[in-house]
């Protein structure tokens, strides 16, 4: 299991039709919020990219997706699944951005993640 240092803060959206993944071995998150409070002095309170570790730019994804494939087996590529945590508060403009880049990188399976929604008595 990979343990990521949390850089931004996500607080996922609440969803109805949710499914579990399955092997999370397969799956690559980028996560976008803003950043945690540690770091708001270097990058602002703007929502950034993280990717495992580092803050990064939209145009380091294809980068990322070609590391996350030299790292598997070549029989697992094609079952690899790109999640996306992305904070409710984060405007699609940047979605949108990274869902462009995961295209030109052929990475065509993207999952967003989700929380279930707080049942109401």
């Amino acid at each position: 299991m990979r343990e990521v240092t949390m850089k931004v803060r996500t607080t996922l959206p609440s969803a109805t039709e949710l499914t579990k993944l399955e092997k999370k071995s397969l799956v690559s998150y980028i996560y976008v919020g803003p950043p945690q409070k540690q770091y708001i002095k270097m990058f602002g309170t703007e929502p950034r990219i993280q990717l495992n570790d580092v803050f990064a730019k939209v145009s380091d994804i294809p980068d990322f997706i070609l590391a996350e494939r030299a790292a598997r087996d070549e029989a697992e590529i094609p079952y690899m699944i790109t999640s996306l945590k992305v904070d409710e508060y984060t405007k699609m403009q940047i979605v949108g951005e990274i869902k462009l880049e995961l295209r030109k990188a052929a990475a065509l399976r993207i999952n967003y993640s989700s929380r279930m929604p707080i049942a109401k008595n």
